[in-house]
């Protein structure tokens, strides 16, 4: 019985497996929808202010994907040092030891995420909606993880 729960522990290799390839897909995904932005941007010759403020909103959206491939990629790294190989070697910032430190890794990553995805709201307001109705609800929430943060860093 033993082993089989020793070796249950490669069980994670899924969650490794596809959060390792969700990363790659969103990483991918947001390089080429990069270059698509860029060339579509310097076909037409046309600048303007409206122009500009349309490619700054294409780079944020471009930029939460990326933070989502960071997200998924600290979740696939995370559980392969955690389950699979603890001597694997990561970046100090991202090194994890516990399953408190992955989950710290990643809630700061999704308030990132949750602030840059309200940028994203902000850019392309269009005054027909309230950005309070977004807005409170996203700081209440990247407030809350704050407050979670501060009281598993508190404890350590």
């Amino acid at each position: 019985m033993r082993q089989l729960l020793n070796a249950s522990r490669y069980l994670v290799l899924a969650a490794v497996m596809g959060s390792l390839l969700s990363a790659i897909a969103l990483y991918g995904y947001a390089l080429v929808d990069t270059v698509v932005v860029i060339l579509r941007t310097l076909s037409p010759g046309d600048v303007s202010s409206a122009g500009a403020k349309g490619l700054m909103l294409d780079f944020i959206e471009i930029f939460d994907l990326f933070l989502l491939g960071t997200v998924m990629l600290i979740l696939a790294l995370g559980l392969y040092e955690l389950f699979i190989d603890s001597d694997f070697k990561m970046a100090s910032r991202l090194e994890i030891h516990t399953f408190e430190d992955l989950k710290c890794s990643l809630v700061t990553v999704v308030v990132a995420v949750m602030a840059v995805t309200f940028l994203g709201q902000i850019m392309s307001w269009n005054g027909e909606t309230s950005l309070i109705e977004i807005g409170v609800p996203v700081a209440l929430v990247i407030g809350a993880l704050n407050i979670y943060l501060w009281v598993v860093k508190s404890k350590r």
